[in-house]
């Protein structure tokens, strides 16, 4: 996900970042250190405590540039005004909201002009994969049925299908201009698998998920969706 963000920001220099559900801070920090000015904004003290850990690892110049603060998506509205970011990301967070489009239409009323909107999703149109391959088919024939699903954390969550997230972004004035596939081959990989300790052969899985990932048909099965919009 990091390669495709990166991708999206070719020829882009410190850019104004919301990250809406920054988690850890994995790409609020990646973004920072490449010279972008990073807002992260989170509800749960727990990882956001760890993203604060991290960013005081970082150089002066970093964390310069990283503001981190306590909330959720539904609060940008009353913080920030209208064209007040360049880039929002939204990663992880729509598949805990029973309807995704009023917070993507809150976001995108904060995007300037020419802005991005990062958006990662759970994939319906491949919510069986995951249960099919474990040989749940009772799971995996509900998984036809329903865009509810529990997550590895054992949450319940909602997945999204590409036109429908087109369709919406569409609305709002932030037309798809791309969309990846994220997790195509490593969705199965059991909860406690750690990545290959050689360097070549986790070079060589990332590389093979990155080029699944914006590739047909492989995207089109993988277990999520990283959709950008452009303003």
């Amino acid at each position: 996900m990091a390669r495709q963000l990166a991708e999206q920001l070719a020829g882009r220099t410190e850019q104004r970042v919301l990250d809406v559900g920054c988690g850890q801070g994995t790409q609020a920090l990646r973004l920072a250190r490449a010279g972008h000015f990073v807002t992260g904004i989170d509800s749960d003290p727990v990882t956001l405590g760890a993203a604060q850990g991290a960013l005081a690892h970082e150089p002066d110049e970093v964390r310069g540039r990283v503001q981190l603060l306590s909330g959720d998506g539904h609060q940008c509205g009353r913080w920030f005004g209208a064209r007040s970011f360049d880039v929002v990301l939204c990663h992880g967070v729509l598949t805990y909201l029973p309807d995704p489009d009023p917070m993507i239409a809150s976001l995108a009323r904060l995007l300037a002009p020419g802005g991005i909107l990062s958006l990662v999703v759970r994939n319906r149109d491949a919510l069986a994969m995951r249960p099919g391959a474990e040989g749940d088919w009772r799971a995996a024939l509900h998984a036809f049925e329903s865009d509810r699903y529990y997550n590895r954390l054992g949450l319940s969550a909602r997945a999204d299908r590409l036109c429908d997230l087109a369709v919406t972004l569409s609305e709002v004035s932030v037309p798809l201009k791309h969309w990846y596939g994220v997790r195509v081959f490593t969705d199965n990989a059991p909860d406690d698998a750690a990545p290959p300790v050689d360097g070549r052969r986790l070079a060589q899985l990332l590389d093979a998920e990155e080029r699944a990932g914006r590739t047909d048909p492989y995207r089109q099965i993988a277990a999520l969706l990283h959709v950008v919009g452009g303003k």
